[in-house]
């Protein structure tokens, strides 16, 4: 039997029991998309939190309270818990002196109930200066950002989302009234351009107010974070140390604060969603062992279907290698096939996909693409195998006779 007719009988088999080969080629179908829709999420989200990083420019550094004893993000988590020594406004007055530091931008955050005439709604606060703007290159709608206060100035002014502002003022102009904050009045200095996501922050819910409003407003001694923006990415060194040394003489000797550059902590956050892709797909992965099971269910029942065809080729003189090379090319056929249709469903998914969330940039890696495939072929060779070697161990004779 040569390898054209091998293949010839194998295609024609999966043509002649159009609902059987249906069924093997939606399972594998699913199981690929399946893949390449998971990891595409694992993958969307790695590109959109890298993007937001270098929106920031190359020349930053992120100071946080608590020292992280191991690397990567443990610091963030330790400053959510305070420090032993609270990392105050005059620290940061104190880190802005480094002649290697251009600008300083503290935060605290919070939550809070903002009401303006009877109309109210729960608010995520931001307390910070005038400088987060330029950082994250905000656009305003109305009025202006954050005016430049010195860093104790609690002056009781706020700057809101455009939902924020929609909800509240509806088509009015918002710059000038007075809202209730908690238990404080607050004046609008300013309404944000609808912006989406910016930062890790939602800002069309947004209200950011001084730094210093907000730490009396929650009670704070410390401030949460700190971006540092250095002179030049060749300061970079030269300013870490600054910041290291200005804290450790300010806190008699003790490092107890968090360091890190925009490389560390993208670095740390590629291992994380590297880790979870990878899992994703594991887990669609799954999927695709069922459908070997499904594989080998049906080429049983093919084995039933076709026992005359196999005593007549056994007859013929095919030997038994043969015989198990033709369901093996059929099972393979099939999981291909399935495979091509779920890439494509994939790809038609992520477009989706892309066209619900715009601000996401989901794509499939490469190397789930072909992961995907090779799973499928090795899963149809896998379980096509027992079928295979069941119908090569057929009885020639019996097998004409049908039974």
């Amino acid at each position: 039997m040569r390898l054209f007719d091998r293949n010839q009988m194998a295609m024609t088999a999966v043509v002649r029991y159009p609902l059987r080969s249906s069924m093997l080629l939606v399972a594998i179908a699913i199981g690929v998309a399946a893949v390449l829709v998971l990891t595409s999420l694992g993958e969307g989200a790695r590109l959109y939190v890298t993007s937001q990083f270098n929106s920031l420019g190359t020349h930053l550094l992120f100071v946080m309270p608590g020292k992280n004893e191991v690397g990567g993000l443990g610091g963030m988590a330790g400053s959510l818990g305070g420090s032993p020594r609270p990392f105050t406004l005059a620290d940061v007055r104190a880190l802005g002196r480094s002649p290697y530091i251009d600008t300083t931008t503290p935060m605290v955050m919070g939550g809070a109930n903002i009401n303006y005439q009877g109309l109210e709604r729960d608010i995520g606060v931001l307390g910070t200066t005038h400088t987060m703007q330029r950082l994250f290159e905000y656009e305003m709608e109305s009025g202006r950002f954050l005016p430049e206060l010195d860093l104790d100035n609690a002056s009781p002014v706020c700057v809101i989302g455009d939902t924020i502002a929609r909800e509240l003022f509806g088509n009015a102009e918002p710059v000038g009234k007075w809202v209730r904050m908690g238990d404080r009045r607050v004046r609008v200095v300013g309404a944000l351009a609808q912006g989406g996501q910016s930062g890790g922050h939602d800002l069309d819910e947004a209200v950011f107010v001084p730094i210093a409003f907000a730490m009396q407003m929650y009670n704070r001694e410390s401030v949460m974070r700190m971006m540092v923006e250095v002179t030049s990415d060749e300061a970079m060194v030269k300013a870490k140390k600054d910041v290291q040394d200005i804290i450790r003489a300010r806190h008699f000797g003790h490092d107890d604060i968090t360091i890190m550059d925009q490389g560390t902590i993208l670095n740390t956050f590629n291992k994380i969603f590297l880790v979870l892709t990878s899992t994703l797909g594991g887990i669609a992965a799954i999927s695709l062992a069922v459908a070997g099971t499904l594989i080998m269910n049906v080429m049983l029942v093919a084995v039933s279907q076709r026992t005359a065809e196999i005593g007549l080729l056994k007859a013929l003189g095919a030997r038994r290698s043969q015989i198990i090379g033709l369901f093996l090319t059929e099972a393979i056929m099939l999981s291909l096939l399935g495979a091509i249709v779920g890439v494509l469903v994939g790809y038609a998914a992520i477009e989706f996909l892309r066209y619900v969330y715009p601000l996401v940039d989901f794509q499939a890696p490469d190397w789930a693409v072909v992961a995907a495939v090779l799973t499928a072929v090795a899963s149809g060779l896998l379980f096509g195998i027992m079928p295979a070697r069941h119908a090569a161990d057929l009885d020639p004779v019996e097998a004409l006779a049908g039974n």
